[in-house]
């Protein structure tokens, strides 16, 4: 059995209100064209989530609202507290207890990046995936049978990409 990781960094957050509370925050407009365009590539190629775990952050659950508003057939998301600016340790810990075989976890920096160079058996020679920008998405191939089995290099990238390739 194959698993397949979906893993993105929520899209391009806005910073109009100063006084809104990070949590809160929502896509700003180039977000929301990155988080549409980013759904598109993901249904094109094919790369559909049977489950998506999202945190609870305004601008993570966008992000997938937008992207799902492209792909066939979309899943509801499991919304995860936890995941708003989690550790990697945090990250597989949530990972760990996942039920889908192609799972799309949605999250924040500095975590997506370091879980995405952790767990790449090499990565892509792209210098992107290292910075992990806004939206950057990685998806990863396990030749496993249970989330609980994966961790550092174990993961072959199937594919990468930034919005800025999208659009």
């Amino acid at each position: 059995m194959t698993l397949r990781l979906i893993l993105t960094r929520h899209a391009k957050s806005s910073w109009k209100d100063s006084a809104q509370k990070d949590h809160d925050r929502p896509l700003n407009g180039r977000g929301r064209v990155s988080a549409t365009a980013l759904g598109d590539w993901l249904a094109n190629r094919g790369y559909l989530p049977d489950q998506v775990l999202c945190s609870s952050a305004a601008r993570t659950q966008e992000t997938w609202a937008r992207l799902a508003s492209r792909l066939p057939a979309p899943t509801k998301p499991d919304i995860i507290p936890a995941l708003y600016l989690a550790d990697p340790g945090e990250m597989l810990g949530e990972l760990a207890a996942a039920k889908g075989a192609n799972v799309m976890l949605i999250a924040h920096n500095p975590g997506s990046a370091w879980l995405a160079d952790r767990l790449a058996k090499a990565p892509p020679l792209d210098m992107r995936f290292h910075q992990y920008p806004t939206a950057a998405t990685t998806i990863f191939e396990f030749g496993l049978t249970n989330w609980t089995q994966i961790g550092e290099h174990k993961g072959d990238i199937i594919d990468f990409v930034v919005p800025r390739d999208l659009i």
